[in-house]
């Protein structure tokens, strides 16, 4: 089991920059890779970033140039560098990670979200 503690998260004003972090504690000698999530009132949980084991990222069109992700597995945590921000950016922000299953799947595990509000 991983459990995943989000922090950062607040209201700041459209082209301004905000930076979460996610611990992670509990079986993370086993995680693979680590991201961010965010789920708009009214729609979907999406992906925003993922970083794998050996550093590999992948970005979400809409933030690609402005969201930096990064991770420091001796602390475990993956933080989520959020620059030049817009409304459609307000969400709740959940951190993800996931491990290999026994069956040969990965088993997934989320945060309790971070509200992120950005004011126009």
């Amino acid at each position: 089991q991983v459990q995943l503690v989000e922090s950062g998260g607040g209201l700041v004003q459209a082209g301004g920059s905000l930076r979460l972090s996610c611990a992670a504690s509990g079986s993370i000698f086993s995680i693979n890779a680590m991201g961010w999530y965010r789920q708009a009132p009214g729609k979907q949980r999406e992906l925003v970033a993922t970083i794998a084991t050996g550093g590999s990222t992948n970005y979400a069109d809409s933030v690609k140039g402005r969201f930096t992700i990064s991770r420091d597995d001796a602390k475990n945590t993956v933080d989520l560098q959020m620059n030049s921000l817009k409304p459609e950016d307000t969400a709740v922000y959940y951190c993800y990670a996931d491990e290999p299953s026994a069956g040969g799947s990965l088993d997934d595990y989320w945060g309790q979200g971070t509200q992120v509000t950005v004011s126009s």
